[in-house]
């Protein structure tokens, strides 16, 4: 892993991971990395592909009584059987790939015969698809950064899309949604939303810097996904909530590289 410049070969120290999705996102890069001996930044391969995968991490944080929607996983080669999945999850229901990032193909179901469509659109980017019951309530996102000497928690996000649901284009389109830091939610809720969101990253065996998604339904923050690899852009929420806790974004970047040099 070296770069030729000047026709020299550097080598690198370390690697800040900054990719979306595979390969730097569901734990092959990690895993590269690994083998070569060099750190990096984000969670560890295993943790990396345990967080890629929906279904996975929701049954492995269901052990520890986190809670989250009703779901099903169907593979491609499962038949679509529309009145069990829906007697499971119900209606209206969101259907996801099951590894992917960025709401790439995923569909609000309203009505039984739109299932099948939103199936074979999210099978175009995932060989699995995860079907969960819709939650309807507040959505919240809460960054977390933790080193060998500092935990840093950082302010909660509200999302308010304009869309349906916080997709592709609410994400990435200015004007197509309102993320407010601080959150507008009660003290209560703000402090349990960041106390599940530290946890959550230690269940896991998280490293660096990540986000936790949920939604608030009935005063009770159900968890929706995380993100080990979080946006980093001038439209993403991370650098806005560090922006918000009095820190800048290099500030959390050193201090997480820093830790990579014991």
């Amino acid at each position: 892993f070296t770069l030729k410049l000047h026709d020299r070969i550097v080598r690198f120290d370390a690697v800040f991971i900054a990719i979306h999705g595979t390969p730097g996102e569901n734990g092959l890069f990690q895993g590269y990395l690994d083998m070569l001996e060099i750190p990096y930044s984000s969670c560890s391969a295993f943790c990396s592909a345990l967080t890629f995968n929906k279904q996975a991490t929701k049954a492995w944080l269901k052990e520890y009584c986190i809670p989250m929607a009703r779901s099903v996983l169907l593979t491609g080669k499962e038949k679509i059987d529309t009145v069990r999945i829906l007697g499971i999850t119900g209606l209206p229901c969101f259907v996801k790939p099951n590894a992917s990032g960025s709401s790439y193909g995923v569909s609000l179901v309203n009505e039984p015969g739109e299932l099948k469509k939103a199936v074979l659109l999210a099978l175009e980017e995932s060989d699995e698809v995860l079907i969960e019951s819709m939650m309807k309530g507040t959505e919240v996102a809460c960054g977390v950064a933790k080193t060998r000497k500092l935990d840093v928690v950082l302010p909660v996000t509200e999302i308010r899309s304009k869309n349906a649901f916080f997709d592709y284009e609410a994400k990435y389109t200015p004007g197509r949604a309102d993320e407010i830091t601080p959150a507008v939610i009660s003290p209560e809720l703000y402090q349990k939303v960041q106390n599940m969101s530290s946890g959550i990253y230690d269940l896991l065996g998280c490293k660096g810097i990540v986000r936790v998604d949920f939604i608030i339904v009935n005063d009770t923050p159900m968890f929706l996904e995380i993100n080990t690899v979080p946006g980093m852009t001038p439209e993403s929420i991370l650098p806005k909530q560090i922006a918000a806790s009095g820190m800048k974004a290099a500030d959390i970047y050193s201090m997480v590289i820093e830790d990579l040099f014991p």
